[in-house]
């Protein structure tokens, strides 16, 4: 587990809301010099902290507007079987996210669509023509209440 204090994370929460915040910027809001700021922030990329940069996109501004969560779960267990169905699963490009998880299911699926009909056609089409699943289960989002990717307990601690 990488070590990062206060001024890690007030970084984080600065690259957080604003990726393209320069590091004279940062530096500025934390009363120091950009070169920290920069050695500070190749630590935490190299320590894994950092993971990339990513622009957040509006998928119904193109045209896909319904976002199903599917649980799947398979036939047999086995780890072979296990790591076929992710490699195939995240070849769909209909397939935003994939989770591997405990429960009555095995996996947690976030499929992004244009409408119901893209959505059984990727039932019907895709989804169906792997191998191993047994059951598949859908929950449409009728409200996306949040979508943030940010874990709250940095911010949260910069107030403790």
């Amino acid at each position: 587990m990488a070590k990062i204090d206060d001024i890690d994370k007030k970084i984080l929460s600065f690259l957080h809301e604003d990726a393209f915040l320069s590091n004279k910027e940062m530096a500025q809001r934390l009363g120091m010099s950009a070169t920290p700021i920069h050695e500070r922030i190749k630590r935490m990329e190299k320590e894994g902290v950092i993971t990339g940069y990513r622009a957040m996109i509006n998928p119904a501004k193109l045209g896909k507007t319904l976002t199903v969560f599917c649980d799947i779960s398979l036939k047999e267990h086995a780890a072979a079987y296990l790591n076929q169905f992710e490699k195939d699963v995240m070849n769909l490009e209909e397939v935003a996210e994939c989770y591997c998880v405990s429960g009555q299911s095995d996996f947690l699926l976030k499929i992004v669509v244009a409408d119901m009909d893209e959505y059984r056609e990727f039932i019907l089409h895709k989804l169906a023509s792997i191998k191993n699943i047994g059951n598949a289960q859908s929950h449409f989002v009728m409200n996306e209440v949040e979508n943030e990717h940010f874990m709250p307990w940095i911010s949260n601690s910069l107030t403790n």
